[in-house]
């Protein structure tokens, strides 16, 4: 029996891990499960899945959940709850869930307590995936991706050298605005953006897939989580969202991971790693797939994955502004503050100002993202 924490259950990854570990009851259990702010939902969560604690992150919701739980489970608040319970000593996976900055010292914790971790959060891999990478390995834990296309590098690799690795390819469906024609891309609406034609995902990921930032944030993740040069990572898009990455290996043998778009499967394969439970989700029917296809990414379209890669081969402190400002930049677009083509030109304007840190600390890495998303926000 595997007992899990599940940070960030009440977002479309956390109900999906919910999903999964409700399929296998004599071999997974929660021993404890967070949510930010949605106290009804996940009191739910709690009354079905039994956890020995519950943690909301934001206090003031907290108020909402004192004298609702009848002593079945503790309840706690705050940020300093959320890296205690991802440090609990009797649990075997960490699963972190939660989006944007805030993941980052929920996983700090987890990893200094050596911890098996399951990470849907890309993005402190993004901003600081030299320093996580490097605290990981001193402190034995091990981080397992179950963003789709991290999940099947991982199993593309396995077994493999990364020095026989000749590239990575990564794809994309090319998210919900693939076929527009830049005029318009000017006045596409929200709710355009947000229908994605493959995923059903969270409202900021599933922005990020249509401006390809998504894809972006990926390449900068693939390269701490494999450590694999970024010059041997590229992008295909393909909108059939069948494979979900591929490795190329210096024979010229090509490794590809093949399922359906559902986020069960990745989710699965971090828990049960490394081992393989059956299942009952969808199969690939090969039939009817009427098109199977590929192509390069339209740069002058789409930017943002051009801007991910100069930041990245920038290095030191860019990333973490790159991901500081995007997420203020997708926010304030949510929130219908700003038109969709301002995201790349918020997040292109910051980091034209930030001073670079060449070798930062994570100290310096969180206030370089503080100051991205602060600077952006304040100029809306």
């Amino acid at each position: 029996m595997k007992r899990i924490v599940l940070l960030g259950s009440t977002g479309s990854i956390g109900r999906n891990v919910i999903d999964v570990v409700g399929r296998y009851p004599d071999k997974f259990s929660l021993e404890a499960i967070s949510s930010y702010n949605n106290a009804d939902l996940l009191l739910e969560q709690a009354a079905k899945t039994s956890p020995k604690e519950v943690v909301i992150g934001n206090e003031e919701s907290y108020k909402n959940l004192r004298g609702k739980t009848k002593g079945k489970f503790s309840i706690s608040a705050g940020s300093e709850e959320l890296k205690r319970i991802a440090s609990l000593k009797d649990a075997d996976i960490i699963f972190i869930a939660i989006s944007g900055i805030a993941a980052l010292g929920p996983l700090v914790a987890a990893i200094k307590a050596g911890k098996k971790i399951a990470l849907a959060s890309k993005e402190p891999i993004v901003s600081a995936g030299e320093v996580i990478m490097k605290m990981a390995k001193e402190y034995s834990a091990q981080i397992l991706p179950v963003d789709s296309e991290h999940s099947a590098i991982l199993q593309c690799l396995e077994g493999k050298s990364t020095n026989d690795v000749r590239n990575l390819y990564i794809t994309g469906t090319g998210g919900s605005l693939k076929d527009l024609s830049n005029e318009e891309l000017d006045n596409v609406s929200l709710d355009r953006v947000l229908a994605h034609p493959k995923w059903n995902m969270g409202p900021k990921i599933t922005v990020d897939s249509a401006t390809l930032m998504n894809k972006g944030l990926e390449v900068i993740e693939a390269r701490w989580l494999f450590d694999i040069p970024k010059e041997k990572i590229k992008v295909v898009i393909h909108p059939e969202a069948i494979i979900h990455s591929m490795v190329e290996f210096n024979d010229g043998t090509i490794n590809a991971v093949m399922f359906t778009p559902d986020m069960r499967f990745p989710i699965l394969k971090a828990l049960s790693y490394p081992d393989i439970f059956k299942s009952d989700f969808p199969r690939v029917d090969f039939s009817s797939l009427k098109n199977f296809s590929f192509s390069e990414p339209d740069l002058e379209r789409f930017p943002a994955l051009e801007i991910a890669f100069e930041a990245l081969a920038e290095g030191g402190t860019l990333p973490a502004v790159l991901n500081g400002a995007n997420e203020a930049a997708v926010n304030a677009f949510l929130n219908k503050k700003i038109e969709y083509k301002d995201i790349i030109g918020k997040v292109t304007k910051t980091l034209s100002m930030h001073k670079k840190i060449s070798r930062p600390s994570l100290e310096e890495i969180i206030d370089a993202e503080k100051w991205a998303y602060e600077e952006v926000e304040g100029n809306i």
